[in-house]
């Protein structure tokens, strides 16, 4: 059809010919035969692209890619139809987030509605960049959907000339629009998870692993360095803290005497092995060394020490946090082998939508796809093979312990993810099972019955989270004691200085009264005196007021008769 109206235009509009638009004989407007238009995500809003001669443009596509970086070519064959701006960078941050997770906004939809030819016969071809968002599109209009080929070159062309596009909108405020949205984009998806625990979990196991091979590097340099000045202290001596720290403690083996004894045992912890050592310093083969060598040899072996003290505090500090966040786990499998499976699988959360399956193998990732590939034999366990069970179990019952402990790892994440208080009942039943069923596959002995070891922790749960609810009601009412007597003396230590005040201005009050009182008698009071001071006034010139007239009348009398 297009070739057909290309055709004819080139026919009947020699001078138009080669191009897509058609100028209108009456209103002189050009009319642009469209046939796909091209959806662009901006920070700054949503942009409606037609695009003319896509048949051309897709049988030329190496040419395309060369025209995209000319501003003139790519205006010749892209035209801008439509722009949303979006009102504000709380509205732009909530388009993109629907963009991401593949779901319609409100305002893409409104937009498409207004400006995409959707009441014609032929429905219009949209392409997108995201094939997420085009499956939604797809969905909600009914429309063809591309992605990929021409649609990404022009997409690429978009994205390098929007801001000339765009009428009104500069190369600085489409990169400022870009910054301020991407701030908040990222921010909004570190805040997604801020309430997760397992995060610190993840990260200490971690930093122990380091710590583990850091330690053992340094403590063999250690070794090999203080060797050439005593070389018999390796034999006796096999731990590597151990050996560091009497490194540091004895420095040169010629000024070791039995003064140094006690303190080589309390390093040693073994009296035999401090008496072996004292021997050994003084018919060693060793070398002299300086004193600037020892003096560096004693700060590396310092350094080591103090490292293998902060590897133990932090694997105290994974222990009361696995107890915390997934005590159930720690129970049954232990605090080092549980947070190896959440670091694994990412989170707490998707080790407990693993399944059991996935869990016996979780590790092992590897062998398996080795296994595959070869047509071999799969692994029957990952992680989990560190766990004490398998170590303890059969060679021929090492995969069955290993299904059944991945069986019950999963129930136990499971129940730590979604549980209100934490409580370790129910890892402990569940290592209860798990000991059943290696001693049945060894000695023969039933163990007992799934359901009634959960009715036993499921009553267990139910009497330990009433006494926590209650400890935290008693906590949660003292508080508020607390917060209650604190006001009411903030009150009263705001109020008191005001009553000071009061009581002081009542005296002064009554001072000046009496002094007026006495010093005028039925004088009236001076102006500045207060309201009380002239009603106490004019009740004392009341009472004397009428003393006169009465007199008088008696006078009157007296004469009368």
């Amino acid at each position: 059809m297009w070739h057909f109206v290309k055709r004819a235009v080139s026919v009947f509009f020699p001078k138009y010919s080669g191009r897509a638009d058609v100028q209108c004989g009456r209103c002189g407007d050009f009319l642009i035969m469209v046939v796909l238009h091209v959806l662009f995500e901006h920070a700054a809003g949503y942009a409606l692209f037609a695009v003319k001669e896509v048949e051309e443009i897709g049988m030329l596509l190496p040419q395309v890619e060369e025209s995209v970086l000319s501003l003139a070519k790519f205006n010749s064959m892209v035209s801008l139809a439509a722009f949303f701006p979006f009102k504000s960078a709380q509205a732009a941050l909530e388009n993109m987030n629907a963009i991401s997770e593949g779901v319609v906004h409100a305002d893409l939809k409104l937009f498409l509605e207004t400006n995409l030819p959707l009441s014609g016969k032929k429905k219009p071809s949209l392409g997108v960049s995201d094939a997420k968002i085009g499956a939604a599109l797809q969905e909600e209009f009914n429309i063809s959907i591309q992605t990929g080929g021409v649609v990404a070159e022009i997409t690429r062309g978009v994205r390098l000339h929007f801001h000339s596009l765009v009428k009104g909108l500069t190369a600085l405020a489409a990169s400022k629009a870009q910054l301020g949205l991407g701030h908040s984009y990222s921010r909004a998806k570190v805040k997604f998870n801020v309430n997760r625990a397992d995060n610190m979990i993840i990260q200490s196991i971690a930093l122990l692993d380091q710590l583990d091979k850091d330690i053992n590097t340094f403590s063999m340099r250690v070794r090999e360095w203080y060797g050439y000045h005593f070389p018999e202290l390796i034999k006796i001596v096999s731990d590597n803290s151990m050996y560091c720290r009497l490194a540091q403690l004895i420095g040169n083996r010629k000024e070791l005497s039995e003064e140094s004894l006690e303190s080589l045992e309390e390093v040693v912890m073994d009296s035999a092995k401090a008496q072996a050592i004292l021997e050994a310093s003084r018919s060693s083969m060793g070398m002299d060394i300086s004193p600037i060598d020892l003096i560096n040899i004693e700060r590396f072996s310092n350094r080591v020490v103090s490292l293998a003290a902060y590897r133990l505090e932090l694997q105290e500090y994974l222990r009361s946090k696995m107890s915390q966040v997934a005590p159930n786990l720690a129970a049954l499998i232990g605090e080092v082998v549980g947070a190896r499976l959440i670091s694994h699988a990412g989170s707490l959360t998707n080790l407990a939508k693993y399944p059991a399956s996935t869990v016996q193998i979780l590790g092992a990732e590897k062998a398996l796809f080795r296994a595959l590939k070869t047509r071999g034999n799969t692994p029957k366990y990952g992680l989990i093979f560190h766990s004490t069970f398998i170590g303890r179990a059969a060679a021929k019952n090492k995969g069955r312990i290993s299904r059944y402990l991945a069986n019950k790892c999963t129930i136990a994440s499971r129940i730590d993810c979604f549980s209100e208080v934490p409580t370790s009942v129910f890892g402990d039943k569940l290592r209860e099972q798990v000991e059943e069923r290696l001693s049945f596959y060894e000695t023969g002995d039933m163990p007992r019955k799934n359901v009634d070891v959960m009715k036993e922790a499921v009553k267990e749960v139910k009497a330990e989270t009433s006494v926590v609810k209650k400890k935290k009601k008693k906590q949660a009412a003292e508080e508020m004691e607390v917060q209650a007597e604190e006001t009411p003396a903030a009150e009263n230590g705001s109020e008191e200085p005001s009553a000071k005040k009061k009581k002081k201005r009542k005296a002064e009050a009554e001072e000046v009264e009496e002094a007026a009182v006495t010093d005028n008698g039925a004088e009236e009071p001076d102006p500045p005196a207060k309201k009380k001071k002239k009603q106490k006034t004019e009740t004392v010139d009341a009472e004397e007021t009428p003393e006169t007239p009465v007199s008088e009348k008696k006078k009157k009398k007296k004469k009368k008769e």
